[in-house]
């Protein structure tokens, strides 16, 4: 089946995921409810996101959604579960999701490093430019100004001397 996602969300009562999309051989707009089966506060969003875009019944409709996408909506829905409300549930997950460049990616386990990789590609990828954008330009010199003396650094004058 052809369809085009438009829009995708979460129902809390009872638990599902609901997808709007758009027939593309007859054109129209119809809505797809997904309910969503043995999730508490304590499953893994990651693993429930994986299993419903894997679902052969929903397979698919959700082809055009992102995983990062379902796994924020199954985020919301553990919160909502948890008791936490709608706005401290959003601080949770941008915090999850945004990457601070003062953090020591060195001091994360591999499940943390590897989430915090796919963020920054997934950033990567949004903010690149390709050749079809409108305001690509092929070849960009840049002249970074200096406003201060460049320092030398003391190893750099000592390996010179023995050559």
């Amino acid at each position: 089946m052809m369809c085009t996602a438009k829009k995708c969300g979460i129902r809390f009562q009872p638990p599902a995921i609901i997808l709007i999309y758009e027939n593309e051989i007859k054109g129209k707009i119809r809505q797809r409810i997904m309910p969503v089966r043995n999730f508490s506060k304590f499953s893994d969003c990651t693993r429930a996101a994986e299993q419903l875009k894997n679902n052969p019944r929903h397979k698919s409709y959700l082809e055009q959604v992102s995983l990062r996408q379902l796994e924020k909506l199954f985020s919301f829905l553990r919160g909502y579960l948890s008791g936490q409300s709608l706005a401290e549930t959003i601080e949770q997950i941008r915090r999850e999701t945004t990457i601070d460049p003062e953090e020591d990616l060195n001091k994360l386990d591999d499940k943390e490093l590897a989430k915090r990789k796919s963020i920054m590609d997934e950033l990567f990828e949004k903010n690149q430019k390709k050749k079809d954008d409108p305001n690509f330009v092929y070849d960009i010199e840049v002249e970074f100004p200096q406003d201060e003396q460049l320092q030398s650094c003391g190893w750099d004058t000592e390996s010179a001397d023995e050559f």
